[in-house]
């Protein structure tokens, strides 16, 4: 049989100069000219660069794909195996009705269905699986009206972030003609139902403007709401859970503005506070007092103050919640007579829920070394009820209705696992890896009892640290593929996250960005140490900003990986901040740095980017995902990331490089189609350590 031959890409010099630094990037080619067409109809990209993606997908697909068949379809099956296919969301009620969502045995997408609040048949008001048919399908929600008489959803037909908002008549259950076409997704309903409020896109794939559309008339003639003059801050628009208000928010990274128009009556968006560069902050009513969570005046960790709604600018800011060191406020929800908000302590998630009539608090905890806790209200301010998800990554989740006047607590659901799971056959541990400069760095491990810790079993070590996103300790019936087969599965909660508060995440990014790096090589050296592994038998994962980590890992310590995932992966870090015309630029230099405008972030920016710094050295197998469409992490990166990689690298570790021609950013949009994708992924691990075989060397 003839071994599969990788493709070359060509090289065509392009050369640049920014800050008197020269050079050339002879892969440029791959970005296609038109890629703004190409998110919308992918048909339309260049043939030369369609021929390479389509060369490397055939390779993947002969060196790797039909040899491990047998083996994803083993592992797509176990997984599949743990989801209760005909699953039932829990109803939220509201008014007259309660909404759920429900999927059906066999089939990919939701229904969105309701029951009379007090119970009786069940109607189903969407069918997604009908909408979708055989292609892409990017549901992004549907919302009813406050008459209960419409309903709006929206979908991405393309995988490209450009949503069709569509009105459903939910006595006849015919969608209107009004569609609402290429929005960016954000969407609310007026409060008499005759509007709605939506985001769209400027040329650059950003969300910039708020426009309002009355339901009958010409989308074209949509009066502008709000529009946003800087390309560095996107839009959303939403409301406040007292229906009180419609917010438009304008935000980057690390900057954020409101705006009020009410709800009833419309007009003209009302400003709360000023943007102050560096000053966060996100609303909610009651009563005419604003509550608002903020970093304001030094508050690294937030703090929650409160300002009358008719006057509300930052002067008159009140704090309700003073700043406390250490204690992260991640989110707030406001209801009748209670604030609820969601903090992080020492790494772990707790709710404190604060009774507004009274001022006494109570915090709702649990006892397990690592977990997963959220909070959510429903539709309805009016209520004394909230729900309360928690889960570990050795129980699965369960769901809890909240009571806070009489402190009863009801299990509503648990999630099901029909092929079985006993949580007392797992372990889960909460490790401290020390980083280079001294700090702990929390690891949360999973393994299954009995698997020797004495440095045999291979791992798989998950990776973000960007943005402030921390990383859930959570169940994942996913990751039992892989500790059933002896796998210790690890995430290190590294800087760039919140995990460890505000200072977590400035500690990882723009110039102190390579403590992620450092930070995650430090949790991989401390499993070494404590015999979890051993040094080679690790498989590295990580997606978006976690797969610029895999780039970066990939170039720091090769030696210490198996294997490297990189899903989606934001590897060319340099070109991308340099290039204005990109979605996402612009609103990242506050997170990277401005290489444009600054020498010294060009200087760092391109000592650490994974494609500039790819060298000859053997690197470990690799397998890289793309989306075609993806206006995050656009394909040519990880294109061009895996051609440098062919033509620079020593050794003949596989390099695979598989670009989904059909969809985005999240990779395939069915929840089959999706395991799929992961029992690849997971083939590849598997393989990369000597697990059900070898992987061919190239």
């Amino acid at each position: 049989m003839t071994k599969p031959v990788p493709p070359v890409a060509a090289k065509k010099s392009h050369r640049v100069s920014f800050h008197g630094i020269e050079r050339d990037d002879p892969y440029h080619w791959l970005r296609a000219p038109n890629w703004q067409e190409v998110m919308q109809k992918p048909e339309t990209l260049d043939p030369e660069i369609r021929a390479y993606l389509d060369a490397e997908n055939s390779y993947f697909e002969a060196a790797f794909g039909t040899p491990t068949a047998a083996l994803q379809e083993t592992i797509y099956k176990e997984i599949r195996g743990r989801i209760k296919e005909d699953d039932s969301g829990i109803p939220s009620p509201d008014g007259p009705f309660a909404y759920n969502s429900r999927m059906l045995e066999g089939k990919q997408y939701p229904l969105i269905v309701r029951t009379a609040r007090e119970g009786g048949p069940e109607t189903v008001l969407l069918d997604c699986n009908i909408e979708a048919g055989d292609g892409y399908f990017g549901f992004a929600g549907a919302e009813h009206d406050r008459s209960h008489n419409l309903l709006a959803w929206a979908a991405d037909r393309a995988g490209s972030e450009y949503y069709d908002i569509v009105i459903r008549d939910l006595a006849t259950g015919v969608d209107s003609q009004d569609v609402i076409a290429d929005t960016a997704g954000s969407y609310v309903w007026s409060n008499d139902s005759k509007s709605i409020y939506y985001t769209e896109y400027d040329d650059n794939h950003r969300p910039y403007r708020v426009r309002l559309h009355v339901l009958g008339t010409d989308q074209a003639n949509d009066p502008i709401i709000f529009e946003e003059q800087d390309p560095g801050f996107f839009v959303g628009v939403g409301r406040t859970l007292s229906d009180k208000f419609i917010v438009i928010d304008a935000h980057d990274h690390q900057t954020s503005e409101c705006w009020l128009i009410d709800a009833e009556t419309g007009g003209a968006p009302r400003l709360v506070a000023p943007r102050v560069t560096d000053r966060e902050y996100d609303i909610e009513e009651r009563d005419g007092q604003l509550f608002i969570r903020t970093n304001a005046d030094g508050a690294e960790d937030f703090k929650i103050v409160v300002a009358p709604v008719d006057n509300p600018g930052a002067e008159n800011w009140t704090d309700l919640v003073p700043h406390q060191q250490g204690v992260l406020i991640l989110d707030t929800i406001v209801i009748k007579n209670h604030l609820l908000r969601l903090e992080r302590h020492e790494g772990l998630p707790r709710i404190v829920v604060r009774d507004l009539r009274t001022g006494k608090e109570e915090t709702v905890r649990f006892e397990e070394e690592a977990y997963s806790l959220g909070m959510s209200v429903g539709y309805e301010f009016d209520t004394s009820v909230f729900r309360l998800t928690y889960s570990s990554p050795t129980t699965p989740s369960q769901t809890f209705d909240v009571d806070l006047e009489t402190g009863t607590r009801t299990l509503l659901k648990e999630q099901e696992v029909p092929s079985g799971h006993n949580k007392a056959d797992y372990e889960t541990r909460r490790l401290f890896a020390k980083a280079s400069d001294g700090e702990l760095v929390p690891v949360t491990v999973l393994y299954r009892k009995g698997t020797p810790l004495d440095g045999t079993a291979p791992a798989l070590l998950y990776g973000y640290g960007a943005y402030g996103m921390s990383m859930p300790s959570n169940f994942s019936i996913s990751a039992l593929s892989l500790v059933d087969r002896g796998f210790i599965h690890a995430t290190a909660h590294i800087r760039g996250g919140m995990e460890k508060g505000y200072r977590w995440y400035v500690g990882g990014r723009r110039e102190n960005k390579t403590n992620t790096f450092t930070d995650f090589i430090a949790a991989a050296e401390m499993l070494i140490a404590e015999k979890f592994t051993a040094k080679g038998r690790i498989v590295a994962q990580g997606g978006s900003a976690g797969g610029m980590l895999m780039g970066a890992i990939a170039n720091l310590r090769p030696d210490l990986w198996a294997g490297i995932l990189a899903q989606v992966p934001f590897v060319d870090v340099l070109n991308t901040m340099l290039d204005e015309t990109l979605p996402l630029t612009p609103p990242e230099w506050p997170e990277w740095g401005n290489p444009l405008a600054s020498a010294e972030d060009y200087r760092r920016i391109a000592a650490y980017a994974p494609y500039e710094q790819v060298a000859a050295k053997d690197y470990p197998p690799i397998f890289a995902l793309a989306g075609l469409t993806d206006p995050r992490v656009t394909y040519w990166e990880p294109a061009k990331w895996v051609a440098r990689l062919r033509a620079v690298r020593t050794g003949s570790a596989p390099l695979y490089l598989r670009t989904n021609m059909g969809a985005g950013h999240g990779g395939a949009s069915g929840r089959f189609d999706r395991l799929k994708e992961t029992a690849m992924c997971y083939a590849f691990a598997l393989n990369a350590v000597g697990v059900e075989g070898s992987l061919p060397s190239n």
